[in-house]
């Protein structure tokens, strides 16, 4: 039977050419060294038919160097089959042919990519993901495993620069972690370029395979300050212990920290629990000063820091279209304050 409770998580100036990818860490490598240098992300909002104008000249504008493409597969609850079908069921963007689209016209503006297949439990949360069985257990891993190697298969053969073999499963590293260790070796076999996991923000210490990968992923959903437009000091103020926390724990490991999701909300109260904000998001009042407040803190307190390689701002509208309809409160920053706060430190201005 599978076990599953409500969500109670998040499900988080640049050159026209971009420098050389160095080899990848080793066990012996610095903790100071970035593989890929600073990476100013965006993750991108699947459309549901092509790109009607390229959206990439709109990346590199605000400055991103970097975009993440997530396919969306589905697990319907009270099921342990992972569902994803690229004939029908799925948006343009999340199938392999908009995928692929997607990477081509990313790598034609010497823009990076991350394919991130993430699951998408209706109602529920993959942090919480548990069966009773054996058998159920092993039934989610054969349908999780081909999904994940159809899309490393499908970022090896386009290049995709980096792979996240997985978002938020908490539960399921914790009670199957001999099943990610073999997964991540299959991947490497389909995959030969860098790889990360999307951790949660609350149990990033407890993934056992970081070594095994490039970088340390996690969702920087960080609860910071409750206050309806916290200040940016007292936003810098609540990241300091944050801080200090990843800064031991990627020296510990031997591995840059990477934040595979980072967003808020523009409304009251958006540098706390986010998560908790979507459940009545249409009756919050917006407050566009908050999330750019947010922004600001988050990369005064980590941009300049040799041990942070970045992340993937949650979100993007690729020409203001996708498969979740746009919000004037919702996490992208588009046409807001927070778009300014992002150019100016993506674009470095």
């Amino acid at each position: 039977m599978l076990l599953l409770v409500a969500c109670t998580q998040p499900p988080t100036k640049q050159s026209s050419v971009l420098p050389p990818i160095p080899e990848v860490l080793s066990q012996s490598s610095p903790s100071t060294t970035l593989p890929f240098g600073r990476m100013n992300g965006l993750t991108f909002v699947a459309p549901p038919e092509p790109f009607p104008v390229n959206p990439m000249p709109a990346v590199r504008a605000v400055g991103a160097n970097w975009i993440a493409i997530v396919p969306y597969a589905f697990l319907r609850p009270g099921t342990a089959d992972v569902i994803f079908n690229e004939h029908s069921g799925q948006w343009w963007g999340e199938r392999p042919e908009g995928a692929r689209e997607s990477i081509r016209l990313a790598h034609e503006a010497d823009i990076r990519v991350m394919l991130k297949p993430q699951v998408w439990i209706p109602r529920a949360w993959t942090g919480t993901l548990a069966f009773q069985s054996d058998e159920e257990w092993e039934q989610w891993e054969k349908t999780y495993e081909r999904y994940i190697l159809r899309f490393a298969a499908l970022a090896d053969s386009t290049g995709v620069d980096m792979f996240c073999i997985g978002t938020e499963f908490n539960a399921a590293i914790q009670q199957r972690p001999q099943y990610w260790h073999q997964l991540i070796q299959k991947i490497k076999k389909t995959y030969k370029g860098k790889l990360t996991y999307s951790a949660n923000w609350d149990d990033w210490d407890k993934v056992p395979f970081w070594a095994e990968l490039d970088c340390i992923g996690l969702g920087g959903y960080f609860p910071l300050v409750a206050a309806t437009t916290p200040t940016v000091q007292e936003l810098k103020a609540a990241w300091e212990p944050i801080k200090e926390r990843l800064r031991t724990y990627s020296k510990q490991q031997n591995r840059p920290i990477l934040f595979t999701e980072f967003g808020y909300l523009s409304v009251d109260s958006s540098g706390w629990r986010n998560w908790e904000l979507e459940r009545d998001i249409k009756r919050r009042n917006i407050n566009e000063q908050a999330q750019a407040n947010c922004y600001e803190a988050l990369f005064s307190t980590f941009q300049h820091e040799h041990w942070w390689a970045g992340g993937f701002l949650w979100k993007w509208f690729p020409n203001m279209r996708g498969h979740e309809g746009y919000s004037e409160r919702d996490y992208t920053p588009q046409g807001k304050l927070g778009e300014n706060t992002l150019r100016k430190w993506y674009r470095g201005e």
